[in-house]
């Protein structure tokens, strides 16, 4: 369940606000520099009291953060589908991915309240995260591009410990080359 009531319809400027400001806290949370809430009022044109109408709380706005990253990389499968071979889809995939877990460590200790509030938690995100990966294996299946075998929820356990153990400062090149053996192990072999 989200903190904002979507239950009411919401005024047009009132969205435009509340965008503006989850896209406001998203630059500021990624610049790694501690975040005043009051900074991303002012960096996004409104008061205090507009951010605080729309998220009442620090974790609030990253809960917001999370589900709007969570939903998007989730929806992303479809556009990678409809541009890519499955198997190329896949890789992409890995890459939004990687992106998405990069904001949830620079957010990490807000996030680590959201999670202990039990408003998000990390089995409803496996999940989503494993349905978006089934569609492009099932893709990947039908088209013989993909092994038939292969689980979703191993290749989201898989992405999850891969990015765990690489380091931030200099992990994105050896996150690369670990996402290429990830994707030689789930291609189907040649004919």
């Amino acid at each position: 369940m989200s903190s904002h009531d979507t239950s009411k319809p919401i005024r047009a400027d009132a969205a435009r606000n509340r965008t503006r400001l989850l896209d406001a806290a998203r630059i500021a949370f990624a610049s790694g520099a501690p975040v005043s809430l009051k900074q991303i009022a002012r960096d996004t044109g409104v008061g205090i009291g507009t951010l605080y109408r729309h998220f009442p709380t620090r974790e609030a706005l990253v809960e917001a953060i999370y589900q709007h990253e969570l939903a998007q990389l989730c929806a992303d499968t479809e556009a990678l589908l409809d541009t890519r071979d499955p198997a190329d889809a896949l890789r992409g995939w890995m890459d939004l991915f990687a992106d998405y877990a990069s904001t949830g460590r620079e957010t990490a200790d807000a996030l680590r309240a959201v999670l202990v509030s039990d408003i998000v938690t990390a089995s409803q995100a496996r999940e989503q995260l494993c349905a978006a990966v089934q569609v492009i294996l099932d893709a990947g299946t039908a088209t013989g591009r993909l092994r038939d075998d292969v689980h979703a929820e191993d290749i989201v356990a898989t992405l999850v410990g891969m990015f765990t153990t690489t380091s931030l400062a200099d992990g994105r090149d050896q996150l690369g080359r670990m996402l290429d053996l990830l994707m030689d192990a789930v291609r189907s072999p040649p004919p």
